[in-house]
């Protein structure tokens, strides 16, 4: 019974999944259809037609041409692809600059106001962008940062996510460790490069891969700072293609999918751990 049981919630979960995966694969189905067989599919939504829409999971004729439309035809492709990997590395490069120090502090340090001040911290991971929209607005334009992908970078370099998550892995050291280095002369900068680092290592991985995920499809930031098209990451860029072009926006979709997988799979592993140790109480 038990068994039969077990059997049944693994055919149910996996059911959900190809459930949830389906959409992924009709994107890369889609991308190797020809632009003929793409437009006698999408003829109703395209208003070309009155019956309702006929998609198949598999091209007719598979094609590799609107791939080829992306990487040779299409040169605003890569200004949108360059800007997506702009905001992302000037983003995680400000999560290690400000927001390691700040993680390590709070999980090693004593000093006033302490509590207080990582209360803080939590409200403001807790609040929507549409809240704080408008005060950013006011001050980027007051910095004369906006319509510039560094009126997207700052923000997020500050983001107070990455240092709770950071911090709940640097929490889990023992004390009685780093009390035994410090007997045997290490300093503080010495503790938090050979001690902290190496053993809080799945909280700074965590957040860095959560952080690409979140800054690599970032939308509402650049929907509300940037004017100028030119400056657009990939997740503004791809809503904005038209249905007379679909084939190249399946091709492109799934090569934005591709670097977002990638970390995915590559931090997994530490990203599980992340999650744990963010979810266990002090």
């Amino acid at each position: 019974m038990k068994h039969e049981i077990k059997t049944g919630g693994v055919l149910a979960l996996f059911g959900v999944a190809l459930l949830i995966c389906l959409p992924v694969f009709l994107l890369f189905c889609g991308s190797l259809q020809g632009g003929d067989e793409l437009k006698s599919e999408l003829a109703p939504i395209l208003g070309e037609g009155m019956d309702t829409i006929d998609f198949h999971l598999f091209p007719a004729y598979p094609t590799l041409v609107h791939y080829l439309e992306v990487f040779f035809d299409r040169p605003e492709f890569y200004t949108v692809l360059f800007n997506s990997f702009w905001i992302v590395t000037g983003t995680l490069l400000g999560h290690l600059i400000f927001g390691l120090p700040s993680a390590w502090a709070f999980a090693r340090f004593e000093f006033p106001g302490k509590r207080i001040l990582f209360f803080l911290y939590v409200v403001l991971m807790m609040l929507p962008f549409s809240v704080t929209m408008l005060s950013q607005y006011l001050v980027l334009n007051r910095l004369a940062l906006l319509d510039s992908l560094w009126g997207i970078i700052l923000p997020g370099a500050f983001s107070t996510f990455p240092v709770f998550i950071m911090y709940r892995g640097f929490t889990a050291i023992p004390k009685g460790m780093l009390e035994a280095a410090r007997i045997d002369g290490a300093g503080e900068w010495q503790l938090f490069f050979h001690i902290g680092l190496p053993l809080g290592y799945s909280g700074v991985a965590s957040a860095l891969v959560l952080g690409f995920l979140e800054y690599f499809s970032l939308i509402e930031q650049p929907l509300a700072f940037l004017k100028e098209r030119a400056l657009w990451p990939l997740s503004l860029y791809l809503p904005n293609i038209g249905l007379s072009d679909a084939g190249y926006a399946f091709a492109a979709s799934v090569i934005t999918l591709l670097p977002a997988l990638a970390v995915f799979a590559l931090g997994r592993d530490y990203l599980e751990k992340g999650i744990v140790a963010a979810g266990m109480k002090e």
